[in-house]
């Protein structure tokens, strides 16, 4: 669903929510106006005309205050506004209660069974004594009272619905920048290492043609999973074990036996998909600094499963006097943020010096 849609449909949740709430109020003294001689329909027609300046209130303050007002110009400004259009509204509410109020007329004639017209109840002496009678609320701080109210909800159901649509705004966004990022990192591993096999690929020219065109071909097989399966989000883990098979075979090409090259893939991985590439920055990584041609070299892989995660572990020959200082570090670091994106806390990653080996284990849910 676009944008647009979401907020469109945002938009119509809001007006439903709204119009129920006052069909429920408008439809309530259906149910509980009182029993007495007055007719039934003049005193439902009398309570709908009090709340019609509510309703208008409601509407005001949903389709222009709110919108043109707290979201543009500040909630002072809002405030203000919402009071002043409150008063105007009560006022008006007054007006209509005071001009088209209903009384029977029978009631101001009507005397309680057990009181005599010329006496009145005992209880009220003290007050006539003293000349006060009780006093109620006013019935304008009610409808004042009342507007606020309907004010203040009108306003927290468009905050609350603003809300969840930025929210969920937000986290496209978020899902479109790791998408993003996720693509620049792919980008940046796969030029590198393009450069770094056609390199092993002009070594073997000179030397034996016919490993050279094995590697040729082995290089196809790689470009093949760069162009075809880098760009899915995932792909099913044979695919990323071919693609380290090719890679690993087209060094061991390179080296021949300089440099003991060994490569254990368990045989009974589980039949699931993972991010592509992930573990190119550190085979390569091995290679370009774990081996030395005046000094005994090793790269030792290993990717197997266990309860329900996949170690990827790699141990190479640590040549310190003969590594260049600061060219190392980039792909690992970029290897590391693709891994926060798409795992976050869910993936261990061990990075150690031990002696003249340097040795990476990943583990990753499956």
């Amino acid at each position: 669903m676009s944008s647009s849609n979401k907020h469109q449909t945002f938009r119509h949740a809001e007006h439903i929510i709204l119009a129920s709430i006052w069909i429920i109020i408008l439809a309530s003294p259906v149910f509980f106006i009182d029993g007495d001689n007055t007719p039934w329909a003049p005193k439902l027609l009398n309570t709908w005309r009090r709340l019609m300046p509510f309703i208008l209130l409601s509407l005001v303050n949903h389709f222009v205050l709110v919108p043109f007002l707290l979201f543009k110009k500040g909630k002072w400004l809002y405030f203000l506004a919402g009071l002043l259009t409150t008063i105007t509204f009560v006022l008006a509410s007054q007006e209509l209660h005071s001009t088209k109020r209903l009384e029977p007329p029978q009631a101001r004639h009507q005397v309680g069974p057990r009181h005599r017209p010329n006496q009145r109840p005992e209880h009220s002496r003290p007050l006539e004594a003293h000349g006060k009678e009780p006093r109620g609320i006013p019935p304008q701080v009610n409808s004042l009272l009342l507007g606020i109210l309907i004010l203040g909800f009108g306003s927290g159901l468009r905050l609350a619905f603003r809300w969840t649509r930025l929210e969920q705004e937000r986290e496209v966004l978020e899902k479109e920048k790791v998408k993003s990022e996720l693509a620049f990192l792919r980008n940046q591993v796969s030029p590198h290492f393009f450069m770094n096999t056609l390199n092993n690929i002009h070594s073997l020219i000179d030397f034996d043609t016919t490993e050279a065109k094995d590697s040729i071909i082995r290089l196809s097989k790689l470009m093949r999973h760069l162009l075809y399966n880098s760009e899915a989000e995932r792909i099913h883990i044979n695919k990323e074990m071919d693609f380290i098979r090719n890679y690993v075979d087209l060094m061991k090409l390179r080296y021949s036996n300089k440099v003991d090259i060994r490569l254990n893939i368990d045989e009974q991985l589980p039949d699931v998909k993972i991010p592509p590439l992930l573990f190119t920055s550190y085979v390569e990584n091995a290679f370009k600094h774990g081996i030395s041609y005046q000094h005994p070299s090793f790269i030792h892989m290993s990717i197997f499963s266990k309860n329900k995660e996949l170690e990827f572990s790699i141990r190479n020959s640590n040549h310190r006097s003969e590594a260049i200082v600061g060219e190392s570090g980039i792909g690992t670091e970029n290897a590391r943020k693709r891994l926060d994106i798409l795992y976050g806390n869910n993936y261990k990653l061990q990075e150690d010096c031990v002696d003249d080996a340097y040795i990476v284990k990943l583990n990753l849910p499956l």
